[in-house]
């Protein structure tokens, strides 16, 4: 019976050690956002996804405490410190941390997502065109104001590269139009101060009647702003990305149309992608490194059908 038992004993020991080898070789890889907002939760969904379809890694997200540039970088050191393999980063400011996202890329495998940092030693970049997807904000713009009229824009943070070429595809798409995008306003990711500047504006600019929200939070504050005020209607509002708050003033039609991207898919994919990168498959990086992932016009002809495949993909 003792002998039994210390057989046992000795089975259970050498099946967790296979085990704790097992865990030990697991890659880990990190997707880390450039800060709290809702708009990261179908990326999540996707890299549940991802997780589900690749068993030999670790997928961790990531969420900054802060949207700041060096708190983001700060989260990254760690996760190199603890020996991820790979990291998938929406950089806060691309431009300023260029020298820690090469030191950050000499450890691990770097790619960008949402916000890109070409001057980087990132691998690759996977996610939207933000000059496409601006450009196509600017044809809901032209189109609510064929008689021209007076724009003001408002987004999370207007360092990053996401915000100047949206920005710069509404501009290249509105020039030669009658219709001015008089200057855009930053909130550095804060949702009350988002709120506040769509407000500073109603009282400042009584002449502005068009309201570009360039992030996913943005337009929802628009919104909200413009419910307080009762001016619900009278600004022509289009923004970017499918908050639900959005997708219902599409519906109502109070908010023109909104431009959505494929978060999910940046997760999904991303994650796969970097997990055949690491496993010496690089046969999927274009010659420009850049995986464009398409974004699309949402407006009241095909809200309801977008609405619909967006509960289907998140299992609602």
């Amino acid at each position: 019976m003792k002998r039994l038992l210390v057989t046992g004993a000795a089975l259970a020991l050498a099946l967790s050690v296979v085990s704790s080898a097992e865990a030990a070789d697991k890659k880990t890889l990190a997707f880390v956002v450039n800060g709290a907002s809702d708009f990261w939760k179908a990326a999540e969904a996707g890299v549940k996804k991802a997780q589900s379809e690749l068993p030999n890694y670790d997928l961790v997200f990531k969420y900054p405490e802060q949207s700041a540039a060096a708190i983001q970088i700060r989260l990254m050191d760690d996760l190199v410190a603890s020996g991820v393999a790979g990291i998938m980063v929406s950089a806060v400011d691309p431009k300023t941390s260029s020298d820690a996202l090469n030191r950050i890329g000499g450890q691990v495998a770097l790619f960008t997502t949402d916000s890109d940092a070409p001057n980087t030693s990132r691998v690759a970049y996977i996610g939207s065109s933000n000059v496409a997807a601006g450009k196509q904000a600017g044809e809901l713009v032209l189109k609510a104001l064929p008689d021209g009229g007076k724009c003001m824009g408002f987004v999370g943070l207007l360092g990053a590269d996401n915000a100047k070429e949206r920005i710069e595809g509404v501009k290249d798409t509105i020039k030669g139009s009658k219709v001015d995008l008089v200057d855009v306003r930053g909130d550095d990711i804060d949702q009350t101060r988002a709120k506040r500047n769509v407000e500073d504006t109603l009282t400042a600019h009584p002449e502005v009647n068009c309201f570009i929200g360039f992030y996913s939070y943005n337009t929802p504050r628009i919104y909200e702003a413009l419910k307080d005020a009762g001016k619900l209607g009278q600004v022509k509002v289009i923004g970017f990305d499918e908050d639900p708050i959005t997708l219902g003033g599409v519906k109502e039609g109070t908010i023109v149309g909104t431009v959505v991207q494929q978060p999910y898919e940046w997760g999904y994919q991303g994650m796969k992608d970097m997990a055949k990168f690491l496993e010496g498959d690089k046969s999927f990086i274009p010659a420009d490194k850049l995986i464009i992932i398409p974004t699309k016009i949402i407006d009241q002809t095909n809200v309801d059908a977008f609405a619909a495949e967006l509960k289907q993909r998140q299992g609602k």
